[in-house]
């Protein structure tokens, strides 16, 4: 499973909305995954902004990048995304346990 700091990492990564935008594309695309250039028309941005949330993307491991002949595709990272998921939703509803919570400071 993945660990929280991971997790961390990668979820500043798609703080932005334009990133956010730029995986549910990818996720909507599938395994096909989507061009640079396709992804640009989508979201009705520069190419230099665009190059800026990519790298943010890639450096976070939330997505890939292939080059097919002249074309630079992009690919959601499923490994990455679903540990995502199952790190937040890994015992769900199962409670916690009193003992285990300490008292926060009144007035904080």
């Amino acid at each position: 499973m993945m660990q929280t700091e991971e997790a961390a990492i990668a979820l500043s990564k798609l703080g932005h909305p334009i990133r956010l935008r730029i995986v549910q594309y990818l996720v909507q695309a599938g395994k096909g995954g989507l061009s640079v250039g396709e992804i640009q028309s989508l979201l009705e941005i520069p190419a230099s902004t665009l190059s800026h949330h990519i790298s943010h993307l890639l450096s976070g491991g939330i997505i890939h990048q292939e080059r097919q002949s002249r074309t630079l595709r992009c690919f959601a990272n499923y490994d990455k995304l679903n540990g995502l998921v199952e790190l937040l939703t890994d015992k769900c509803c199962l409670g916690i346990d009193p003992a285990a919570i300490t008292r926060a400071p009144e007035d904080a």
